[in-house]
């Protein structure tokens, strides 16, 4: 309530109070000192001041509105230096009223002064008697008396001392114990003497009831006792004998009176229930900013735990990517250092062998040349045989095949933000439904179909596809995106695959689907694949049956990939002429293609002629056999990836001992030939007993 009581021109509690006729109140003394002179000749015939308050708005708003510019003349215009922007001129010479003005400062609507000046607005007696009720109930500020710098405001009297006490000091000097605790202490509006204490105030402002009621401005020996509903203000009788509002419609002031306030209580109570509602908004605001301040430290560990995951899983996986450039690092290594080993020796005695012939050479002795001559020629032309083509090649390039892509991950990273609105967006999408009549597998792959029950709110972006490794293991991502079919190659032979799918939108990731089970086949079934062979490479009957253009050895590899399980396949020999060595067995998807198989590191392969055979690896020659093929014969290969061996087998027998041990990864069927040899792929055959190691 303290604004409502303060002056809108000087800011303190009103003093001699006026109501204007906008109903808005100033102090007597400020009003003084707004007045302006005004154009002489172009007052308003209705702005004078009068206690009929009867007079057009519309006009008094035109005629206020002189600037100085205009007419030369001062008029109201918003400062900062007052209260309420409201500009302070001198007193106006006392009996000057005829041409000046007032403008409110609240409301910036002027009216014209008469011959009587401020005395013709009447003055608000209600505002003076509530604000000496206002300053009598805020007592004063009483000081505490024992304070020794900066007395506070005195919260307790004691009535036997007569010493204002604030709360410390209370508790100090005047516990409530001991001699003490008999004491009466009472507030300071309580006291006795509190009026003097306040300087009088009681004193200076005579009590409600005592008040003078009210005089009429025009008639000022006239007490209030109508009200003209009409001009909506009190009147005395002589102003209804004047005339002035005899054609008005007036009621008695008492009942007129006792219905203001009525519709006052009334409009107060829908006030009371809004400012009750402001209340509870305030402690709801209150509360939120805890509830702000708490959420938001909760979120702000969430959100770094979650980047940190993230640093981590980044960190995992360079420590992956690590290793597997350490491996790939030393094993270039290892096949550099092992060609150097093996080219040095070979140079060595090559250059030994040369140094014994040159000496040999220089020998006068026909009979004793002669004698050796023969087995030097043999030995260096065995010598010469040893530098085949590819002998003075390295084996490995100093380049890494291992390219890393972080492209995606890092655009994925800068798009990294927050979800907004998900509640607007809708729900995450239902769990999809795997439809199990359109999922099936054939050989090492598996086709899956799915689709969603019920649309959601949001449209979904896409689906991610998900496969166990076979044995129960975790899961790992085949497929993210928009399609609703999708075939999975690659897959082990005799495995039991739990595959699942989820859907996700804008506000996020569904469920999963209810897993399902695939099996792929007992057997392989493949073929000989296009795609990776020597272009010298023929390839007829469905891709089953190869030859060769070239007189050189060239590798064809088959579509199926091992990485478990035992498999067995053979090939047919439909031609064989000049007694050529062709080369079967397994090697890694990089083997090189234009030599024969077996003589690079990646390739494991027993290569044969008409009467013998060989098994090879990185160009090592080992174990040979007796027996060779002709046309019609059929060469096995047993690879079984649990024991991690590959054998040979010859027309249905075995070939040899085992031929390698301890393969690991992934392996593909593999053949060399030239364009004397011709064979057929013959798959999903079953696998042979009782291999011997020996």
């Amino acid at each position: 309530m303290d604004e409502e009581l303060k002056c809108p021109v000087c800011g303190s509690l009103f003093k001699d109070p006026i109501l204007l006729p906008c109903s808005h109140n100033v102090c007597l003394a400020c009003a003084r000192n707004i007045i302006v002179q005004t154009p002489e000749g172009e007052t308003p015939p209705h702005n004078r001041a009068s206690g009929n308050l009867d007079y057009d708005y519309l006009d008094m708003d035109k005629m206020s509105m002189y600037s100085e510019t205009d007419s030369g003349y001062g008029s109201y215009t918003p400062c900062l230096k007052s209260p309420n922007g409201v500009r302070v001129f001198p007193p106006t010479v006392v009996g000057v009223h005829r041409h000046c003005s007032i403008t409110c400062p609240l409301c910036h609507r002027s009216v014209s002064l008469d011959e009587r000046g401020l005395r013709g607005f009447p003055r608000n007696r209600l505002v003076e008697s509530i604000v000496s009720r206002y300053q009598q109930s805020r007592g004063g500020g009483v000081k505490c008396q024992l304070c020794d710098r900066n007395p506070v405001d005195a919260t307790v009297m004691c009535e036997q001392c007569d010493v204002y006490y604030c709360t410390p000091c209370q508790q100090r000097c005047h516990p409530s114990r001991g001699p003490l605790a008999k004491h009466r202490l009472l507030p300071p509006s309580q006291a006795p003497n509190a009026a003097a204490r306040t300087g009088g105030t009681q004193q200076q402002q005579p009590p409600a009831t005592a008040r003078k009621p009210a005089t009429c401005a025009d008639h000022e020996a006239e007490n209030f006792s109508m009200y003209c509903t009409s001009c909506k203000a009190p009147v005395c009788m002589k102003c209804l004998e004047d005339g002035k509002h005899a054609n008005h419609d007036v009621k008695p002031l008492a009942v007129m009176w006792k219905q203001h306030k009525c519709q006052l209580s009334q409009a107060l109570n829908g006030v009371s229930d809004k400012a009750k509602d402001a209340k509870e908004f305030l402690v709801q605001l209150k509360n939120m900013l805890t509830q702000i301040q708490e959420n938001g430290v909760e979120f702000e560990a969430c959100l770094v735990a979650q980047c940190d995951s993230l640093i981590e899983a980044l960190s995992r996986q360079k420590a992956k990517l690590l290793t597997k450039t350490t491996k790939e690092k030393d094993c270039k290594l290892k096949v550099v250092r092992d060609q150097i080993t093996h080219c040095t020796m070979k140079l060595r005695q090559t250059t030994g062998m040369m140094e014994f012939c040159l000496e040999v050479i220089k020998e006068n002795d026909p009979s004793g040349f002669l004698q050796i001559s023969d087995a030097l020629i043999k030995r260096v032309t065995s010598s010469q045989d040893q530098w085949v083509k590819g002998a003075l090649e390295p084996k490995v390039g100093p380049e890494f095949d291992l390219n890393l892509n972080t492209d995606a991950l890092l655009q994925s990273i800068l798009q990294l933000d927050f979800v907004q609105n998900k509640a607007e967006s809708g729900p995450v999408p239902s769990a999809p439904l795997l439809q199990l009549e359109k999922c099936c597998s054939r050989d090492n792959s598996a086709t899956l179909a799915w689709r969603v029950p019920a649309p959601p709110g949001s449209p979904i972006e896409g689906y991610v596809l998900e496969l166990d490794d076979g044995n129960g293991g975790q899961y790992r991502e085949v497929y993210v995106g928009k399609e609703t079919v999708c075939t999975v190659d690659g897959l082990h032979f005799n495995s039991a695959y739990n595959t699942r799918v989820k859907a996700y939108n804008v506000t996020g990731v569904g469920p999963y689907s209810q897993p399902v089970v695939l099996k792929t086949s007992d057997v392989a079934w493949f073929t000989f694949d296009p795609s990776s062979a020597h272009r010298d490479i023929v390839l007829s009957n469905e891709n089953q049956t190869v030859t060769c253009s070239s007189y050189d050895d060239r590798v064809v590899l088959g579509t199926a990939a091992f990485s478990k399980g035992v498999h067995y396949w053979e090939l047919r020999v439909d031609r064989y002429d000049n007694h050529p060595d062709p080369a079967f067995g397994v090697a890694r998807i990089n083997a090189v293609k234009d030599m024969m198989l077996g003589k690079d590191d990646k390739a494991w392969a027993m290569y044969v002629d008409n009467n013998r055979s060989w098994f090879m690896h990185n160009n090592s020659h080992t174990n040979r056999a007796e027996g060779g093929v002709f046309k019609g014969a059929t060469v096995g290969i047993l690879l079984d990836l649990n024991k991690h061996t590959l054998t040979f087998f010859i027309n249905n027998q075995q070939h040899g001992p085992i031929a390698f041990e301890g393969l690991e990864g992934v392996f593909m069927p593999a053949v060399s030939l030239n364009r004397n040899v011709q064979v057929t792929l013959l798959t999903g055959l079953e696998v042979p007993k009782n291999t011997k190691q020996k």
